[in-house]
């Protein structure tokens, strides 16, 4: 009996995450499967940060990143360049992850090969087309498209039902991020000594990178930082800054040089790990660590105003604070000052998995393949 022919595709740093777990589950049953990797390096260097680390070598490996891209550049060239891909390596089945153009543009060429396509965290939505943007119709679009939904909570599944994909066509597996999470703190912890934190300081993590939040909100937030800083002698921010210049210019500007402020280089997976382990507080706008974060018990504040991860707000473990200024330090400050409230944060239930969303991912093509 011949192999199923899986063609895994991704592009950015935070696909590549999700998806090396389900990579290496797949080379675990070389009897069963052909597992094929094509990545389009949407992002370049900050992908391959994640191949070295999970030791993934693609067998495609499409380069497209290139200076000031735009989304009709990206999208193109990943749905021309799949088309080939899709030619030579003749997949039984594509695999894209989540909301990235990537996944949307390789999710429609597929289609038009007539090719099945599963989609990894399926499901997800604001109902906002416009935020985030462009995530939310990229992955409302792959949905429409695949054939296989592997949706991470139950939250996802009937957001699924309700934009009318059929129950049969819809599972249930965790998500594949909390697979990569477990194995990489556990397997990989980091060196953080060249931040040079102060141990006897808690530690509070930045991440902010949106679009949505270019411009005044980016600003709010630095200013949000400045004063919780200002007011709590016995905390430290690190901010690892995205390279893009609507978010260094603002960030550089007020926050260069502020004391027990460390403005850092972008991380790769590993050491950024390990960090939000050993940190008191996450504020993000990042929809992945809203995901990580519970796992390792850490409260997190997010700075938007709408999520389409509602899982871990309802359960407690995430708060929406957006960006406003004031809004922020006091959700911070309540953190600092009252330990039943950070307990009650950090030790709720995590919804987004187990660690064994790839092993059922696996399972579910198997099972439809071999029928």
């Amino acid at each position: 009996m011949s192999k199923i022919r899986v063609l895994t595709v991704f592009g950015t740093r935070p696909e590549a995450i999700k998806m090396a777990p389900l990579v290496k589950e797949l080379e675990k049953q070389p009897d069963v499967f052909k597992s094929i990797v094509c990545v389009t390096a949407q992002h370049r260097q900050m992908l391959d940060q994640v191949l070295k680390l999970f030791n993934i070598i693609p067998d495609y490996d499409l380069n497209i990143m290139k200076p000031n891209q735009d989304l009709w550049t990206i999208t193109a060239e990943v749905l021309m360049l799949m088309k080939t891909v899709f030619e030579e390596c003749r997949p039984d089945i594509v695999l894209v992850h989540g909301d990235t153009t990537t996944s949307m543009a390789a999710a429609l060429s597929a289609f038009y090969a007539r090719i099945p396509v599963g989609h990894v965290e399926a499901g997800l939505r604001t109902f906002d087309k416009h935020y985030p943007f462009p995530e939310e119709i990229n992955r409302v679009f792959a949905d429409a498209v695949c054939s296989y939904h592997f949706a991470p909570t139950d939250t996802s599944v009937q957001n699924l039902i309700k934009s009318a994909i059929p129950q049969e066509h819809i599972y249930k597996t965790g998500n594949t991020v909390i697979d990569a999470l477990l194995h990489t703190v556990e397997n990989n912890k980091a060196d953080l000594s060249y931040i040079g934190l102060n141990p006897e300081l808690k530690t509070i993590l930045l991440t902010s990178h949106r679009r949505e939040n270019f411009g005044e909100p980016i600003r709010n937030i630095c200013k949000a930082v400045l004063e919780l800083v200002e007011k709590n002698k016995d905390i430290q921010v690190v901010y690892p800054v995205h390279l893009n210049p609507n978010v260094q210019k603002p960030v550089r500007e007020l926050l260069e040089g502020k004391e027990r402020i460390h403005l850092i280089d972008p991380m790769e997976y590993a050491p950024f790990s390990t960090l939000m382990k050993e940190s008191h507080i996450i504020m993000t706008d990042s929809g992945g660590v809203q995901e990580e974060a519970p796992s390792l018990g850490k409260p997190v504040l997010v700075l938007r105003t709408t999520t389409e991860r509602p899982e871990a707000v309802e359960y407690g473990t995430v708060k929406l604070v957006g960006t406003d200024t004031k809004k922020i330090v006091e959700e911070i400050q309540n953190l600092l000052d009252n330990p039943e409230e950070y307990k009650k944060m950090s030790e709720s239930v995590n919804p987004y998995g187990d660690g064994l969303a790839s092993q059922r991912i696996v399972d579910i093509i198997k099972k439809n393949f071999l029928k």
